[in-house]
C-alpha cells in the first residue's frame, strides 16, 4: 500500500494530534513539538546569523532546531560531529550554533536543552530552554514563514584531501528519498517507532531517524542506542523500525530477549553473512541494507535473504560507466546535473551489481567513513614526525588504522612508549575513535616504487611482520 508522505514543509502544519517522539516511557505530543518550533523560530527569526550549526545529542531537540532553523529562512549546519576543537577549526562555515550541551566553538552559542547553562561567555544568547516549555511564550500559535522553495542543509563528509568537504542538501531532495523509502517499505512501516544506532548529525541518521518518521507521522525515539541492552530493553507491545550499521549489528548480543523489529535498516558498509544470519534469527526479519553516500543519498537496496545477493538501484537512479572502471550516477537526489563519480568499484550483472572496494583514500572503519588523509595530516602536525603514511589493517580479530611514521630522531622503546601515549591524547582532540591509529611502525624512510610513490603493497607488509 503506497504511504501518504508529508514533505517537511508541511509538518508545521500536519495534525496538531498523537505522539511525535518517545523518550524512554515519556510521550512527547506533536502538538508541543508544533510549539517549541515555532517558540525557537521566532527567535531565530530576530537573530541576523544566517548559518546555524546543529549540535545534538537528543534526537528530538535536533528536530525542533532544525524545523525552527528552516522556517526562520536559515541555513542548518551540521558538522557531523561534537567535537569541540573540530568545531573550532570549522568556526568559519557558521555563524552561531544550536546545541543540548556545553560547546565553545568560538560563536554564539544557544543552548536549548542538555546541561544547565554556564555563564561561558561564548553563552551569548539566553537559556531557551524555557521557550522549549511550551508555556506563556505569545509567540508559540503564530504562524512561521513558509520554509523556502530553495531551502537546505549543509552537512559535511571526509574527501580525499583530508580536509571535511562541504555537502549541500536541498530539503525537496530529502523529501524526495523519503518517498522512496515508504514506497519501498509501505506497510512493513505501520505503526512503528524509529529506533537506531547511528547519530542524526551525518546524513544516514538524519534521513531514516528524522526525515522518515516525521514524514509518515510515525514517532522517531529521541535516544540513540548504543548497547544490545538498550535494544533489548525496548517496551513489551510496540514495534519498531530499526535503524542500524554492520558494526552495531556485528555486536548484538544474541542471547538477550529480542524486540518486536519490523524493519532492520543497515547502512555504512557490508555487512557479513554471517552477521546477518545471526540478526534474522534474532529479531525474526531479513536485514535491508542501503548503499549510497551523504553525496548521493540512497541509490541501491537489498535483502539478505541469502549469502549472494546484488544490489538493485531504485528506479530512478541511472549509472553509466565514465571511463574504465568509473561509475557516474545520476539521480533526482543528487542536485549536479551532470550526476557524480563514485569512488566505490561496481560490477554489474542484468540483475543488479556487486561493490568491490573503492578508488579513493577514504576507508570505512567499523562502518564510518575514514579519511586517511587527515589522519596523516594530524600526525604531521606533531612535532617528532617528519613523514607520515596511514593505511586500514585487517585483522582476524579487529580492523583499525595502522600509521608508519618517520621521526626526527632515533628514540628509545621507552621514549618511543611515552610519545605514543602524547601523541594519542593529542590525536584524540581532532580524531573520532575509530580513526585514532591501533597500529604504529617507525621506520627510517617509507617505501617508494620505482615512480617515487609509495609503495602500498610494501607498507602494507610492515604490519603483518612478525613483531
Amino acid at each position: 500500500m503506497k504511504r501518504k508522505v508529508q514533505p517537511v514543509g508541511r509538518w508545521l502544519a500536519s495534525g496538531d494530534g498523537g505522539i511525535v517522539a518517545r523518550c524512554g516511557e515519556e510521550e512527547l505530543s506533536r502538538r508541543q513539538w508544533q510549539q517549541q518550533i515555532r517558540s525557537l523560530g521566532h527567535r531565530l527569526l530576530a537573530h541576523p546569523g544566517e548559518r546555524w550549526a546543529l549540535c545534538f545529542d537528543d534526537s528530538y531537540l535536533f528536530s525542533v532546531a532544525l524545523l525552527a532553523a528552516l522556517h526562520a529562512g536559515k541555513t542548518p549546519v551540521i558538522p557531523g560531529h561534537c567535537r569541540e576543537s573540530l568545531l573550532q577549526e570549522q568556526a568559519g562555515e557558521f555563524d552561531a550554533m544550536l546545541c543540548d550541551q556545553l560547546l565553545a566553538p568560538g560563536c554564539p552559542v544557544w543552548q536549548i536543552g542538555g546541561a544547565e547553562a554556564s555563564q561561558r561567555a561564548d553563552l551569548s544568547a539566553p537559556d531557551l530552554r524555557p521557550a522549549l516549555s511550551g508555556e506563556g511564550i505569545g509567540a508559540d500559535d503564530v504562524p512561521l514563514p513558509a520554509i523556502p522553495d530553495e531551502a537546505c542543509v549543509v552537512l559535511f563528509t571526509s574527501g580525499s584531501t583530508g580536509q571535511p568537504r562541504q555537502i549541500i542538501k536541498p530539503v525537496c531532495c530529502l523529501d524526495e528519498e523519503a518517498r522512496w523509502l515508504a514506497e519501498l517499505w509501505g506497510d512493513r512501516l505501520q505503526d512503528c517507532t524509529f529506533i537506531a544506532s547511528v547519530s542524526h548529525q551525518h546524513l544516514y541518521g538524519l534521513t531514516f531517524r528524522i526525515i522518515l518518521p516525521l514524514a509518515l507521522g510515525q514517532p522517531f525515539d529521541s535516544r540513540q542506542v548504543f548497547y544490545s541492552e538498550q535494544l533489548s530493553a525496548r517496551q513489551n507491545g510496540l514495534r519498531y523500525a530499526f535503524i542500524s550499521s554492520p558494526a552495531f549489528l556485528r555486536r548484538l548480543d544474541l542471547t538477550l530477549p529480542a524486540p518486536d523489529c519490523q524493519l532492520i535498516v543497515s547502512a555504512g558498509g557490508p555487512l557479513s553473512w554471517q552477521h546477518a544470519q545471526g540478526v534474522e534469527a534474532w529479531l525474526k526479519q531479513p536485514v535491508d541494507e542501503i548503499y549510497g553516500s551523504t553525496e548521493t543519498g540512497v541509490l541501491a537496496t537489498r535483502s539478505r535473504k541469502a549469502e549472494e545477493v546484488l544490489w538493485q538501484p531504485f528506479s530512478q537512479v541511472g549509472f553509466s560507466q565514465d571511463e574504465p572502471q568509473r561509475w557516474r550516477v545520476c539521480s533526482p537526489l543528487i542536485p549536479e546535473v551532470e550526476g557524480l563519480l563514485l569512488d566505490d568499484k561496481l560490477a554489474f550483472t542484468a540483475e543488479g551489481f556487486q561493490l568491490c572496494g573503492r578508488h579513493d583514500r577514504t576507508v570505512k572503519v567499523e562502518d564510518k567513513r575514514v579519511s586517511l588523509s587527515e589522519i596523516e595530516r594530524r600526525l604531521l602536525a606533531l612535532p617528532q614526525v617528519k613523514d607520515a603514511a596511514a593505511l586500514s589493517v585487517t585483522r582476524p580479530e579487529r580492523s583499525g588504522i595502522g600509521v608508519v611514521l618517520v621521526l626526527d630522531k632515533p628514540y628509545s622503546e621507552a621514549a618511543l612508549a611515552r610519545l605514543k601515549r602524547e601523541w594519542r591524547h593529542e590525536l584524540h582532540r581532532w580524531l573520532e575513535p575509530v580513526a585514532m591509529p591501533r597500529y604504529w611502525r617507525v621506520v627510517d624512510s617509507i617505501p617508494q616504487n620505482s615512480q617515487s610513490k609509495r609503495a602500498w603493497p610494501q607498507i602494507q607488509e610492515l604490519f603483518h611482520a612478525a613483531r
